[in-house]
């Protein structure tokens, strides 16, 4: 493959450390005498914008100073993907497939090869473009921590700093106040966020969508605290947690081109709690906290590491690729392999056994049993 110009785009949810790695793409880029352009808003730039608004020329100059810096100097969006692109027609909006032009304008700015920055959903897209003639080399960006082929995303280390540091917070509120509070994460169908924050930041309670949780037994847990004489407790779940039987809380109407939106899982906890214990009950929802604010050091390095095996993986040729950590070493994977599944929370686990191990009510069993 001969390269003289490469494109770089960022898609989907933001994840701390997206800059980071646009920094390692175009410093290594440059190393070996290519071109580097970043494209706006995922594919809008290709689409919607003119060259002058939607090509970004990534130089030594451009990206220095954004290591550190949270969000993405590229802009990212959920609703860019070309094969579902939302138009109006007539007072409607639908979808249409506007892949081809996203080839022509790749071909026609005479870009070589693209690295595509994101989740599962991006890269599904970068694969399909890649099967319509596009090299591709993949690097994955998630806050839920959820793609099968790599052990760990960037943007996840900070997330659950994040949720720590707001459990830690709460801690001391929820005890002065005697209140049960229930505080929702982010990580969609997984729960790696909710489990790593709430184990680190010392939750009684923790539900993931991976353990579908017993309501009664979430309130005898806390009930037990307080005959205890710990008169609080922190229940911490993911937002596509779900009770036995039931379904995920979701919020709003799917858009298209886009994921349905989940959430409400908190509220609902925080009433059933309040009615079955009688206990004062409030619910905090993190939300975009998670996403936002600069990277920390573990993901700044990870994001360093995943950019520069991005380039190094194209100029040896490869396309159609994710970078993966599979410790020691960062692997290419076929894209189609690595987003084949979602990455849920191994019930055999570790981590599992640490949460039960010290008490904490994962939403089946009561701490006093």
């Amino acid at each position: 493959m001969n390269i003289r110009k490469i494109a770089v785009n960022t898609g989907g949810g933001d994840a701390p450390g997206l800059n980071a790695v646009i920094r390692a793409v175009t410093l290594s880029a440059l190393r070996l005498g290519w071109e580097v352009v970043g494209i706006r808003q995922g594919y809008v730039g290709l689409l919607n914008m003119t060259p002058e608004e939607g090509l970004i020329p990534l130089t030594r100059d451009s990206v220095r100073g954004i290591l550190n810096q949270g969000g993405t100097i590229l802009g990212t969006t959920n609703h860019g993907n070309p094969f579902e692109y939302p138009v109006n027609k007539n007072g409607e909006i639908v979808a249409v497939d506007r892949s081809d032009e996203i080839i022509e304008a790749f071909r026609r700015h005479g870009f070589d090869a693209l690295v595509a920055i994101g989740g599962d959903g991006s890269l599904e897209i970068a694969n399909r473009l890649c099967r319509k003639g596009i090299p591709v080399v993949g690097v994955p960006k998630t806050i839920d921590n959820d793609l099968s082929a790599t052990l760990l995303t960037f943007g996840f280390d900070t997330a659950v700093a994040t949720a720590t540091d707001a459990l830690d917070k709460l801690h001391s509120t929820a005890e002065s106040h005697s209140r049960v509070m229930v505080v929702e994460t982010m990580g969609r169908t997984t729960g790696w966020i909710a489990l790593h924050a709430g184990i680190s930041g010392s939750a009684d309670v923790i539900l993931i969508p991976e353990i579908p949780f017993n309501i009664e037994k979430v309130c005898e847990s806390i009930r037990k605290r307080d005959q205890m004489g710990r008169h609080y407790s922190i229940v911490v779940a993911a937002e596509g947690a779900m009770p036995a039987g039931g379904q995920v809380r979701t919020k709003g109407k799917k858009e298209i081109g886009s994921e349905i939106r989940l959430g409400g899982i908190a509220e609902w906890l925080a009433e059933e709690i309040a009615a079955r214990t009688g206990k004062e009950t409030r619910f905090l929802v993190l939300g975009h906290l998670q996403r936002g604010g600069g990277p920390s050091s573990f993901d700044r390095l990870m994001a360093l590491r995943f950019g520069t095996a991005a380039v190094r993986f194209l100029a040896e040729g490869q396309s159609g690729v994710m970078v993966a950590f599979q410790p020691p070493m960062l692997l290419p994977v076929p894209i189609e392999e690595a987003v084949a599944e979602r990455k849920r929370v191994p019930l055999d686990s570790d981590t599992i056994a640490t949460a039960n191990s010290l008490g904490i009510c994962m939403g089946t069993h009561c701490i006093c049993e």
